[in-house]
């Protein structure tokens, strides 16, 4: 009986998701787009999260550099610094980093407002009133989301290469120019270009998540909590499901 009672409430939960995605489609194209709350949400979204985003690159460029510097000197390979921190950080590590670093600091945000505003009934409200709350709190949150998580993302990886040099002047001698010169010789399109698809779908289940969760909490004060903590939860499983989904895809037709 257990087990029947957890399908069961796992089928309603799909199926109510489901049924969240397509009310988002449907609204993405209706007349009335809210461009202020759009161009809002992107500056929620998107420059107010530089800060953490600017600090999370530089820390991560300069900590793989000094971890992976001893390992390559045993080698002689010493010069390939700069090549493996700007590949390692377009393929995989920036956009996973950020990706769960704007999960738990944007899903958790959208989710407790617009649980907040379940919670004091101004969803409701907005109904009654004629108003159009999916496409004015869910589809502008969504889609800027799914646009400012790409542009953090390669905001990160440069500073990643800056924070490399720093750690790179620390411990060898290699001037600016030849450090970066080094850094995007050895890249090619293949590592940038599956890396930044992945980015967008990064965004989008941060967004969809979390508006979900904060539309959805249930109509108590603990609620709001609740909702932010599983959109985190729920969003940070999806980026590594998906990014291991993506791995397998960009391994089988790019690399190969």
């Amino acid at each position: 009986m257990k087990i029947a009672s957890y399908l069961t409430s796992v089928l309603e939960e799909s199926g109510n998701q489901v049924a969240f995605f397509l009310r988002f489609a449907r609204n993405i194209f209706r007349n009335g787009f809210e461009w202020n709350e759009f161009i809002r949400q992107c500056y929620v979204i998107g420059y107010k999260s530089i800060g953490i985003v600017v600090l999370t690159g530089f820390i991560l460029g300069f900590v793989l550099t000094l971890q992976s510097l001893p390992t390559l000197k045993a080698f002689g390979a010493q010069n390939y610094v700069p090549s493996m921190v700007s590949i390692s950080m377009m393929r995989e590590i920036g956009p996973v980093i950020i990706g769960l670093i704007c999960a738990g600091k944007i899903a958790s945000g959208i989710s407790a407002e617009l649980g907040s505003m379940n919670v004091t009934e101004q969803i409701d409200a907005m109904e009654i009133s004629g108003a159009n709350p999916i496409q004015y709190l869910v589809v502008t949150r969504i889609l800027a989301c799914t646009i400012m998580v790409p542009i953090l993302t390669l905001v990160a990886d440069t500073i990643a290469l800056a924070g490399g040099f720093f750690g790179t002047s620390l411990t060898m001698s290699m001037n600016a120019r030849l450090y970066f010169a080094k850094s995007f010789n050895t890249a090619v399109f293949g590592d940038f270009f599956p890396a930044f698809i992945k980015t967008f779908l990064f965004g989008f289940i941060i967004g969809f998540v979390g508006c979900y969760k904060g539309y959805h909490s249930n109509k108590g004060t603990e609620s709001v909590g609740v909702a932010a903590n599983t959109a985190v939860v729920a969003a940070s499983v999806w980026i590594i499901l998906i990014d291991a989904v993506m791995v397998q895809i960009t391994n089988a037709f790019v690399y190969n």
